[in-house]
């Protein structure tokens, strides 16, 4: 830039609302509901997260349990997707989430809270059970062509 050319500047602006400067924001938190077989069954609330050090929530693997948890259940056409709205039936995409829980389970076994355990076994027994009806219910596979 040459001397006469003004030097581009921009200002960031906090819009946070704050009770003082002193005292830092709060991060927003969002729990995602249980994944329940029935709807008239009663749902567990979700632990509320346990401030770690630093005063920051204490991560926990229960978001991506229910996450991947949620993508089988909209799969196995339990659930409507939240994009379209509409129930649909992808019994492959369900059992790769259903394994790929199984596979978190298996890799993960040590380094769990007891809480997340508990989801995450909850959960799998869940899927495995509405995975095996939804099977049932679209009958056999297909037998493979011989040549």
């Amino acid at each position: 830039m040459g001397p006469e050319e003004p030097e581009e500047t921009f200002k960031v602006s906090d819009r946070r609302g704050r009770s003082s400067d002193d005292e830092p924001p709060r991060p927003a938190v969002s729990r995602p509901e249980p994944v329940a077989a029935r709807p008239e069954e009663s749902r567990k609330p979700m632990p509320e997260p346990v401030p770690g050090p630093g005063g920051e929530p204490e991560r926990s693997l229960v978001g991506l349990f229910m996450m991947l948890a949620s993508s089988a259940v909209v799969s196995l056409g339990d659930a409507p997707d939240p994009l379209t709205g509409q129930r649909g039936r992808d019994l492959e995409n369900a059992a790769d989430a259903i394994d790929l829980l199984a596979l978190l389970r298996e890799k993960t076994e040590g380094h769990r809270s007891p809480e997340e355990t508990q989801v995450l076994g909850e959960l799998l027994y869940d899927l495995q059970l509405r995975y095996v009806n939804a099977t049932k219910r679209s009958g056999p596979p297909p037998a493979p062509a011989r040549p």
